[in-house]
């Protein structure tokens, strides 16, 4: 018994086991890579489609993801050599054949056995076009390949929990999707994108942005192939930065949270439209990474289930709650340097509240201080940067001020099913996280790996905050001093 508790099944499952990522450049596919090298040495192989990007040729991209301090770990535990494992395949999903040269097509063909799906544009804000070109037609694309592969155990195709947003309660089962996934393709390609952008919102259907309609489209597409090919699904929730390994708080994007975190911690988000009490599903990615490789084991061995609801635990935390554990936390221990104003603002309730303190405390400040900085000879940002935060902010309030119920009875079950050693190295759940110390990681991260700012620019910018602490409570006397002045004058000054 203590010998099967020791055992690691998801490297049993790699062995000797060819593995194709789509979408390894991304943030999840990079945790991806390094968690199977690092825990999985008997992978024969993990092939990579990386597409040429800003005059990078695909050997360079997985050189400069080789550098990034993430594979650190798995360099010092298990040895440099393990990352010739990883190859890069130059391709394409939003090409026809995936982009892949005939040889390519024939070595994967040949050799896949194993295929995360996880290419996908996740802006919320990009044009419909777009989304349902990477996000439905590069499906159908990966699958039309999947039907090739001659020893395909299987395809793992990964989606997102808010796929149904009109579903308030989502289960671990299909759903049909808004629309024909076909149709929507062929539509996309036909028409011109701007004449499909004018039509979006009723082509939408209710749905909130773009992407998680491209999604629902593409889970259509999986479910069609689901009694022709191995395929199962994995919808995480809002996937947020680094939790324990392999570095506490790592991120290479501020979308979502973390562009939040850090918009007022800089001092340029002062305002958002949110129900405080309300609570959004996130879920850490290396958390994410391991619900990945657990449910990829459970449906090798047992088959049963086909879809995997990838959410947090039963531990829900207000937004406000994390706002102020942030704020306070920006404030006195761990300050970004250029803060432009001192952190502080507030949620409303009211959507006329909110817009008003935009006006008032975003574009106003901004037009100010880029006007400053034009007349200085240097050029305005902060105009083109409150422009980024509302679009965001935008985006986000949607879920900011709507609440699921997301069933994970399937990764529960999966859980209950690890071993001991299994539910060491793959943990599924948040237990004993201490929130304070993650908004600690996550912001330290930030600090040190988006903004290059390293730990000897702390004192420094301990100082700028205390001085926009001192201006931020100078302005506030001064506008309530203006007040009294301007009422005396109204009643008394006569």
């Amino acid at each position: 018994m203590a010998e099967n508790e020791n055992r690691n099944r998801v490297d049993e499952m790699f062995n000797n086991k060819t593995v194709l990522v789509s979408g390894g450049t991304g943030y999840m596919g990079k945790v991806l890579i390094e968690k199977i090298l690092r825990t999985c040495p008997s992978v024969k192989r993990i092939y990579t489609l990386v597409r040429k990007k800003k005059g990078k040729d695909p050997q360079d991209r997985l050189k400069e993801i080789f550098n990034s301090v993430i594979f650190d770990l798995v360099k010092n535990t298990v040895g440099e050599e393990v990352l010739k494992k990883v190859v890069v395949i130059s391709g394409d999903v939003l090409e026809e054949s995936l982009g892949l040269s005939r040889e390519d097509r024939a070595t994967l063909r040949n050799e896949t056995n194993i295929i995360y799906h996880l290419a996908a544009t996740i802006r919320f804000n990009d044009t419909l076009t777009n989304s349902v070109l990477l996000n439905v037609r590069g499906t159908r694309y990966m699958l039309d390949f999947a039907k090739e592969c001659k020893d395909l155990i299987v395809f793992h195709h990964v989606s997102t929990a808010y796929t149904y947003p009109k579903e308030k309660v989502l289960h671990d089962k299909l759903y049909p999707p808004p629309a024909d996934p076909h149709m929507f393709i062929k539509l996309v390609e036909w028409m011109d994108p701007g004449a499909v952008d004018s039509i979006s919102q009723t082509l939408l259907n209710g749905y909130p942005n773009n992407y998680v309609f491209s999604k629902a489209l593409a889970e259509g597409l999986v479910n069609d192939e689901m009694d022709k090919l191995p395929v199962i699904i994995s919808r995480p929730s809002i996937v947020i930065p680094v939790w324990q390994e392999p570095v506490p708080g790592w991120t290479d994007n501020i979308n979502g949270p973390t562009g939040l975190l850090v918009a007022a911690g800089k001092g340029v988000l002062r305002t958002m439209y949110c129900d405080s009490q309300g609570y959004a599903d996130f879920i850490p990615v290396d958390i994410a990474v391991n619900a990945l490789l657990v449910t990829t084991l459970d449906f090798i061995l047992r088959g049963q289930r086909r879809v995997y609801n990838c959410t947090s635990s039963t531990v829900k935390v207000t937004w406000e709650e994390i706002i102020e554990r942030g704020r306070k936390l920006v404030e006195k221990r761990l300050p970004f340097n250029g803060v432009v104003w001192y952190p502080g603002g507030s949620m409303k309730r009211s959507k006329l509240h909110h817009q008003i303190s935009v006006i008032l405390f975003h574009y106003i400040p901004a037009i100010i201080l880029d006007s400053l900085i034009f007349l200085s000879g240097n050029k305005p940002v902060l105009w083109k940067i409150q422009q980024r935060i509302t679009r965001g902010s935008d985006m986000l309030e949607y879920y900011a001020n709507n609440r699921w119920e997301f069933k994970r009875d399937g990764l529960l079950a999966v859980r209950d099913s690890l071993t001991q050693r299994e539910m060491e190295l793959y943990k599924l759940n948040e237990q004993g996280m201490d929130l304070d110390e993650y908004l600690y990681n996550c912001t330290h991260a930030a600090r040190l790996y988006m903004f290059n700012e390293g730990d000897e620019t702390i004192p420094a910018a301990k100082r700028h905050m205390a001085i926009m602490l001192f201006v931020d409570r100078l302005c506030k006397f001064l506008l309530v001093i203006g007040s009294f002045y301007l009422l005396y004058q109204c009643f008394i000054g006569r």
